[in-house]
């Protein structure tokens, strides 16, 4: 260490901690201060906000927030596991539990917070626990296994997180709350009526007014009492009741804290003593413990500032939040709570959709001081920057209620009155007037340009609306139209585009890109023209494989790892006993993860692209046929079991289920479409939440439009009654076909509708009674899809020159495992991906230095490779071969007539794909999209280019005759490098048992040269 540096000692290496370290050496330009940091949990910082997704992948890496590496390689030692347990002021040092003795000059409390147990009788029980960290979640989840009940005392946002882990667990569960709402800090006695609606609705009991007097049994949890006598049978309690501020550092060393708890800061975040910072859940300001993670990283930036000395100072922070609770919106922001004496509300309620809103303005009605959103969040971003705005609203308080969320008049009035200092995005504290500023200054041309520049909505992506909104008011603002395009190389709309495809007939990519488009393509307009084409002339996807997006061009869904899952279809989920044993065979045969997914069908996981063509051999034989799993395309019809077995039944829902599925399964559309069959008004299809549903009745059908159970979930509208089959087909013939000719690119149904001007009401119009006189013509097109339906599996089983298509390397035979997996609950599936990326520099061959590694090696071992003929790489796409223990990625760029190589591994996640990567242009450069994260890089420097985090190694290219050459290095070297089992961590030739919970990945990290020149000489 730098004798002239000064230590910083940050005690607690939680979320807010972490951020302080970042910021503390981003600030520190002349290296003035030495970061020494405590973290008392077995691993380093990591996502607190989003613990409950540990259920999910109990893979504790997938929450971390840097590697270990990361401290390395910024000079911070990082005592892990290491509690800090002593502050002596006088000799100026900070002691460990571990016997470490720190001397300091600034000390920094980053220490958080416990959680608050109430002192309930039999509290101290063996299966009560509370919910806090990683080790209190794998206490949950082992103990959850052995009983079948739990109740979560807290109804406030930890104790809904805690309520929904344990309902992911599959147990019966109940929350118990003192107060008579949900959320009582957050939302208001309506508000939390409709919440608690919709969490019983999920399955989850909520008990309000519920003071616990007793937890029961007999040494563990047998049950509950409480004070007004009644008892609830649980086996299991989490205590999610609130928290505590971790103090007790503070007070031994005599440090003033507050009467409740949290130690007393000034504006500048400083304690009694000048040379201690507290922030975080520790920091008590002007009496209030902020309990939410922004305003912690707002405290953590402003003390980094003040240790370096940039003078800022805290003056509270903005509560507002919002977050998405068992699947439910739920958000508040400002005054949300003001009184009838100072505010005036309007609340709107919808029992339909399960929304609630209240807004609340000053007795004039000229200013928003707050409100309370449940069940529909999305105006939040807007509201929540209008509460902060000193000016007066530019539309009533009506009119802002029930203006639509990206509505002109209303968004232009919200974002003319948000104040320039307003912070939009509160992860990375970015401002309205750092956005406009950088719009204006460095001409950004989209959304992604402003994300990268400014950082704003790279985070938690909650602003990401209200960015977009500002860059649409900048451009427009600038005089420019905002632009309409579908990219930079079509000027006009989907929409349009495909009226100039079918009035122009064009066949084929090439040719709407020559006659309608400019430059080379990319992976927006390409996969958008292949979906056009198919709709219109519904000829084989497998013909345009390189506009595909990869699921397209291998006919399958792309899974971690660059396996692919596969799912044939069950047309209504109905399947024969044979069938059925023939799914099992084939997972057992090929080695595949085997699961039933949410629409009847079976997912087979696992799949190596080069095993595609063999396993859809042995299915097709079997009479299964895609289930276009992997299309913007009809996935699945689902049925219950209707008239045929049920009781209840009024319809062959089954029978009807299969004839629709039949009907549409090789329709392409702007997004995908889930449909599903009920037999009776039961629902148990849930017809109503699918893009169209078809509901039995007495007298017919009840036709459904423009559902969505996806993240945003809708229920779908009537469009017609009681009708009879055919008549229904007809229906959604037209309902289809107009969907797949005005929608936009990637644009579900549900999305669709809501922008529709005239809504359900118009859409009956079009299909019902023809008001655009295009029914015939929607008809016919239907008809001609269905008439030439063909299985693209059965294609390429029975094409030798498709199946050539699948083949892992074009120049051998040979194949290469590219990932590790996991033996869990009698299958394997991929291992967690690893905590330490490969970002610029890491993975590089260099330049050898004559200078200083000797004669011998001032000569490259460069020589020209064959690695295979012009035909063996796809026109306008790639291929991968292999060389040595190494796989390349050759791409055949023709309409430029150009040829590149690259690594095939992608470093972003360490997948062999790049090669099934769709290549295109950007302002002219040449460039290749992931095909799993759709990171993009140049093919000419290997430059990233959405994340310049990340770069490619490229290769030289010549073409001689019809062979393809590289100029590599020798085997040796080359595989010193990128050799496959070195570059996936060494293990992807293994399976085996899943790693312990608290293990981390460890890779030695290399500090990075920004002038320095790959073997080639390209800059890295």
């Amino acid at each position: 260490m730098d004798k002239k540096q000064k230590t910083v000692v940050v005690i607690g290496n939680g979320m807010v901690g972490h951020r302080f370290c970042e910021r503390l050496v981003e600030f520190d330009t002349e290296q003035q201060f030495k970061i020494v940091t405590f973290c008392e949990e077995p691993r380093p910082a990591y996502d607190r906000v989003n613990l409950t997704k540990y259920f999910d992948h109990r893979k504790a890496e997938r929450l971390a927030l840097a590697s270990p590496e990361w401290y390395e390689q910024n000079g911070i030692d990082l005592f892990v596991g290491d509690r800090a347990t002593d502050i002596d002021r006088t000799k100026r040092v900070v002691r460990s539990s571990r016997g470490k003795e720190i001397p300091y000059d600034i000390i920094v409390l980053a220490t958080g917070s416990s959680p608050f147990v109430p002192p309930v009788p039999g509290v101290d029980k063996k299966g009560v626990f509370v919910y806090r960290t990683i080790e209190d979640l794998d206490r949950i989840i082992g103990y959850g296994a052995k009983v079948k009940k739990a109740a979560v005392i807290g109804g406030g946002l930890l104790g809904l997180e805690a309520a929904k882990a344990s309902f992911d667990l599959g147990l019966e569960t109940h929350v118990v709350e003192f107060a008579s709402r949900l959320m009582p800090r957050q939302i208001d006695d309506s508000g939390s009526r409709v919440l608690v609606g919709k969490i019983n609705a999920l399955g989850v009991q909520v008990h309000l007014n519920k003071n616990t007097k007793e937890i029961l049994g007999n040494g563990k949890v047998e049950g509950m009492a409480f004070a007004d006598g009644a008892e609830l049978d649980v086996k299991m309690v989490v205590v999610s009741a609130g928290i505590k501020p971790r103090d007790d550092l503070a007070r031994v060393c005599g440090l003033m804290v507050g009467q409740r708890g949290g130690v007393v800061v000034d504006e500048n975040l400083r304690t009694s003593d000048p040379d201690i910072y507290a922030i975080g859940e520790v920091a008590l300001y002007g009496g209030m413990i902020y309990g939410l993670v922004a305003p912690g990283y707002e405290m953590a930036e402003i003390a980094a500032a003040n240790v370096v000395g940039h003078t800022r100072q805290f003056k509270g922070a903005d509560m507002s939040t919002k977050l998405k609770l068992m699947g439910v919106d739920v958000a508040s922001f400002g005054n949300c709570f003001a009184d009838d004496k100072t505010a005036k509300a309007i609340t709107y309620e919808d029992p339909f959709k399960g929304s609630y809103k209240k807004l609340l303005f000053n007795p004039d009605g000229t200013h928003l001081l707050g409100g309370i959103l449940v069940g529909d969040a999305s105006e939040y971003g807007n509201l929540s920057m209008l509460a902060k705005s000193e000016q007066a609203l530019a539309m009533t308080p009506t009119e802002l209620l029930l203006g639509k969320a990206g509505d002109h008049k209303t968004v232009g009035g919200v974002l003319t009155a948000i104040p320039n200092d307003a912070q939009i995005c509160s992860c990375n504290n970015v401002s309205k007037a750092q956005i406009c500023s950088a719009i204006r200054e460095k001409n950004l041309c989209s959304v992604d340009e402003v994300k990268s520049c400014t950082k704003a909505g790279t985070g938690c992506g909650g602003c990401l609306p209200m960015v977009t909104d500002l860059f649409k008011a900048q451009i427009k603002a600038s005089g420019k139209k905002v632009g309409t395009a579908l990219c930079e190389h079509f000027a006009c709309t989907r929409q349009e585009l495909f009226e100039i495809i079918k009035i122009k007939r064009i066949k084929t990519y090439d040719e709407a890109l020559a006659s309608h488009g400019l430059g080379h393509g990319c992976e927006i307009c390409k996969p958008a023209v292949a979906s056009i084409l198919a709709s219109l002339w519904n000829e084989s996807v497998v013909d345009r494989t390189t506009i595909q997006d990869t699921n397209d061009r291998f006919l399958a869904n792309i899974q971690r790892g660059g396996t692919y899952s596969v799912v044939p279809r069950v047309p209504g989920g109905e399947i024969t006993p044979d069938k059925l044993i023939t799914l099992g065979t084939v997972a057992k045969k090929f080695g595949l993860y085997a699961k039933i997914t949410g629409a009847q069908r079976v997912d087979l996981f696992g799949a190596p692209v080069h095993q595609l063509p063999n396993i859809w051999e042995d299915l097709v034989k079997a009479g299964f046929e895609s289930g276009h799993a992997y299309a913007k395309a009809i996935r699945t019809v689902k049925s219950c079991v209707g008239s045929t077995w049920c009781r209840f039944g009024v319809q062959d829902s089954v029978g009807f289920a299969i004839r629709v599925e039949n009907r549409y399964k090789g329709l392409r559309a702007p997004h995908k479409l889930k449909a599903a069959v009920s037999g009776c008004i039961r629902e148990c299809a849930e017809a109503q939440c699918k893009d169209f549903g078809i509901i039995a009745t007495e007298k017919g059908w009840n036709l459904y439009v423009c559902g969505n159970g996806g993240a945003k979930p809708r229920h779908a509208e009537l469009l017609a009654a009681d009708i009879d089959a055919d008549t229904c087909l007809r229906y959604i013939d037209r309902f289809l076909m107009y969907y797949t000719q005005t929608a936009d690119r990637l644009t579900r149904t549900s999305v669709w509708l809501e922008k529709m001007e005239g809504g359900i009401e118009y859409l009956k119009d079009v299909i019902i009674n023809d008001r655009l006189d295009i029914c015939a013509e929607l008809e016919k097109q239907m008809q001609h899809v269905v008439d030439t339906y063909h299985c693209e599996w059965a294609e390429v089983v029975n094409d030798p020159e498709k199946r050539r298509l699948f083949s892992q390397f074009v120049n051998t035979d040979e194949t290469e495992p590219t990932i590790e997996f996991v033996k869990e609950r009698e299958q394997k599936h991929p291992a967690a991906w690893s905590g330490s990326f490969v970002p610029v520099g890491d993975l590089a061959l260099r330049k050898k230095d004559p200078e200083t590694e000797g004669p011998e090696e001032k000569e490259q071992d460069l020589r020209w490779i064959q690695v295979g003929k012009t035909w063996d790489f796809p026109k306008e796409g790639g291929s991968a071969i292999k060389y040595g223990k190494t796989q390349i990625a050759v791409f055949n760029f023709a309409s430029r007539g150009e040829w590149y190589a690259t690594q095939n591994m992608c470093p972003h996640r360490r997948e062999f794909v790049l090669s099934r990567g769709m290549i295109g242009d950007q302002k002219g450069a040449p460039k290749v999209a992931c095909p799993v994260h759709k990171k993009t890089f140049s093919l000419e420097t290997g430059h990233g280019i959405s994340d310049k985090e990340f770069a490619l190694q490229v290769f030289p290219v010549k073409i001689d005759g019809d062979d393809v050459y590289l100029e590599l290095p020798s085997v040796e070297e080359l595989d010193a490098v990128f050799a496959t089992d070195k570059t996936c961590n060494g293990s992807c030739h293994t399976e085996k048992p899943a790693p312990p919970k608290n293990e981390l990945p460890r890779r030695k990290a290399k500090v990075m040269d920004p002038f320095a020149v790959n073997t080639f000489g390209n800059p890295l």
